[in-house]
């Protein structure tokens, strides 16, 4: 039962790393064209993208080095040789 749950957490963790580049981007331009008209500027909205866009992406690469990292300890542990380092044995 607990793989059952394992899988859909790692699905939903997979999904958020998706959906969180073209969010990030997105309201960014909408905070930028919020801005735009507030400021009677025409580039703000531009740089709310980008601004927007490069957020989200260090978001979904720590977000991805994160899971790859989760899934090497877990695949480390899972193989494990049961031998124990040193001489901690009596």
């Amino acid at each position: 039962m607990s793989s059952g749950v394992e899988a859909i957490v790692q699905a939903e963790k997979l999904l958020q790393i998706a959906l969180m580049l073209p969010c990030a981007a997105g309201v960014g331009w909408l905070i930028g064209a919020w801005a735009d008209k507030h400021f009677h500027q025409s580039w703000i909205a531009i740089a709310g993208i980008v601004f927007g866009a490069i957020s989200g992406l260090v978001f979904v690469i720590r977000m991805a080095l994160a899971a790859e990292r989760s899934t090497r300890n877990e695949t480390t542990a899972q193989k494990g040789s049961g031998e124990r380092s040193g001489n901690s044995q009596k």
